[in-house]
């Protein structure tokens, strides 16, 4: 957006007061509309409104708030051009042509120095987390948010959505009654500890790539549920997804290799799908839940556009 070999004084007190704030504004977007690609021009137009209008910015909030203000109020006119996105499991409830959840790499995640804040930002982009938040009308959404991810107070999650406190205090707790009622588990998940769930990505890995259903089902919780965006066909409980991994995917060794990676705070790998003449191309980026008990949840991202975020289309 700009050069920096010839910034001026006021492009260059404009960079250093706003570029520390970049990561964590993709991220708020992320949680608001669950694609990284509408993120990632979000935040290119919030920068660029910035910039717009940084003269008339006297200082009277953070710039923070400043910035966070333009994000968020982006992110809901976006929203009401477009529907929510989804998971397969909520399509049957969705009317029209579903738009699909995207995960983000962790790498995305990065960038706060203090390593609880990092712990933080991760729990509250876990897949399961926002997908709950889709289902919320956007002001619910943008509260909730505000409030109880981004700690900010009633009366600055007013400002940013130029409000009332009243009006934040009244939204909050029907978002939160909402949260609960629609994702009642989300926060229950007791993940192993690394060794543990380092344990479980290699054995999965493996599986996959030896073809051995044994093993593979051996890793699921009797409730396991799979879903493939954006194929609407999904699947719950251990026989089920066993089986199909069995008759659909898994027909003979050496069909996969598969990379680990992280996306939104937990384990996940990329998979690459090898041709008859042994050449390995994208397949799927698999995002795990675990728990202390094995695999709770499976899903399975075909889209081109989402491995690419994880890859930039650069094969192992």
């Amino acid at each position: 957006m700009m050069q920096t070999g010839t910034m001026s004084p006021d492009t260059t007190r404009f960079a250093a007061l706003t570029d520390p704030y970049r990561t964590e504004l993709l991220v708020h977007c992320y949680r608001m509309l669950g694609s990284v690609h509408e993120a990632e021009d979000l935040v290119q137009e919030t920068f660029l409104r910035a910039w717009r209008s940084f003269d008339a910015f006297e200082g009277r909030s953070s710039v923070r708030t400043y910035l966070y203000r333009i994000a968020t109020n982006a992110c809901l006119t976006a929203l009401e051009q477009r529907s929510r996105r989804i998971m397969p499991s909520a399509h049957g409830f969705e009317p029209g042509e579903p738009s699909w959840l995207e995960p983000i790499p962790d790498a995305l995640l990065a960038g706060a120095s203090d390593p609880a804040a990092v712990i933080d930002t991760r729990t509250s982009v876990r897949l399961a987390f926002i997908a709950a938040l889709q289902h919320l009308p956007p002001i619910r959404r943008a509260v909730l948010i505000l409030r109880d991810v981004l700690s900010l107070s009633a009366a600055e999650a007013a400002e940013v959505l130029d409000t009332t406190t009243a009006a934040v205090n009244s939204a909050l707790p029907r978002a939160r009654a909402q949260i609960a009622q629609i994702a009642p588990i989300a926060d229950k998940v007791v993940e192993p500890a690394e060794p543990r769930r380092r344990a479980l990505l290699d054995r999965y890995v493996a599986a996959f790539e030896s073809a051995d259903i044994g093993a593979l089902t051996r890793l699921m919780r009797a409730d396991i549920a799979l879903e493939m965006p954006p194929q609407v066909e999904w699947f719950r409980g251990r026989s089920a997804v066993a089986g199909f991994f069995a008759t659909r995917v898994l027909r003979k060794p050496g069909r996969f290799s598969m990379v680990p990676t992280a996306a939104n705070g937990q384990p996940a790998v990329m998979a690459y799908l090898h041709e008859d003449d042994g050449t390995p191309r994208p397949h799927a980026v698999h995002v795990l839940t675990m728990d202390t008990t094995g695999l709770a949840h499976i899903a399975v991202f075909f889209e081109p556009a989402v491995h690419t975020l994880f890859t930039g289309a650069r094969l192992p």
